[in-house]
């Protein structure tokens, strides 16, 4: 039998479950998470679609795309706005689950890797041996607003 995970946002009004292990975490300091965020980073805990279960409550949806062109959709809370969950036309199939949004223990997964560290906030100080200045998938078709350039690599 597979472990579950619940969780859920800040309000309590959306609560999920996950399913086994997920299949790849990170940390991504890109500026779509650091908006999405509001924080330096966020943390992204993927699964496959099958093994994420909304239990309760309302979301809406917001997608846009990327400067590789791709689309990517976050789903949040309709009460408090917390996003829950997003979706990345990259990774078909699967669910990126909000890594803070697990009830304790709230970190109980294993994260080795981060990305777009280009974008990294000097304070954010990681020992990860799986470090990348972009994503492998980083392949950009369009000009991005001056507001989501990096300024320093």
């Amino acid at each position: 039998m597979s472990v579950l995970h619940a969780g859920g946002c800040l309000c309590g009004d959306v609560r999920f479950e996950t399913q086994g292990d997920p299949e790849k975490t990170a940390l991504c300091h890109c500026r779509y998470c650091q908006l999405r965020t509001g924080s330096a980073f966020g943390v992204s805990v993927y699964f496959d679609q099958a093994a994420v279960t909304l239990r309760q409550g309302q979301t809406k949806t917001y997608t846009f795309q990327t400067e590789s062109g791709r689309d990517f959709t976050t789903e949040f809370c309709v009460r408090c706005g917390t996003t829950v969950f997003w979706r990345l036309e990259l990774f078909p199939g699967k669910v990126g689950v909000a890594g803070g949004a697990f009830d304790p223990p709230s970190f109980w997964y294993d994260v080795s890797r981060e990305v777009f560290v280009r974008n990294k906030a000097p304070f954010a100080n990681f020992c990860l041996n799986d470090s990348h200045a972009t994503s492998s998938s980083f392949d950009p078709k369009k000009e991005e607003d001056a507001r989501m350039e990096v300024l320093s690599e």
